[in-house]
């Protein structure tokens, strides 16, 4: 009867133990969210955002945008907020990239009519390098 329950239990620190996504910080006792729960978002964000999905930007932002504010509203009461920040230009980069993508050689129109100089235009959509290297080269 008493198994279950001790393989539950554990006498640790604060910092090493989580309770419904949360965790206490290693410095100051705040409360953050927990690594495993940014994994968890980072797997629900690349779900839709990957390539071959065939979505366009608008379903993609929808459902992000619904997937998002529900994780915003639980972990908004976390007092640590640089992981968030993180994620947050996560999120935008693999939205960038996604938009590349989506433009694929017609990238240098799109940046020029995005108000992207006729240089930096020409060197991001002749880059070698792919789209998520592009989606970053447009924040420089």
């Amino acid at each position: 009867m008493f198994g279950a329950r001790r393989t539950k239990g554990a006498l640790d620190r604060p910092i090493n133990r989580k309770l419904l996504g949360f965790t206490v910080s290693r410095n100051a006792a705040k409360l953050k969210v927990a690594g495993k729960a940014i994994d968890k978002l980072n797997d629900r964000v690349r779900e839709p955002t990957r390539w071959t999905r065939g979505s366009t930007f608008a379903a993609v932002v929808a459902e992000l945008g619904e997937t998002l504010l529900g994780w915003k509203a639980y972990f908004g009461i976390a007092e640590v907020l640089s992981p968030l920040r993180d994620l947050d230009k996560w999120v935008r980069h693999k939205l960038r990239c996604h938009l590349w993508k989506q433009w694929g050689r017609a990238g240098y129109r799109e940046l020029r009519k995005r108000g992207v100089s006729v240089r930096e235009a020409w060197h991001t959509s002749k880059s070698a390098h792919g789209p998520f290297a592009a989606a970053a080269r447009l924040l420089r």
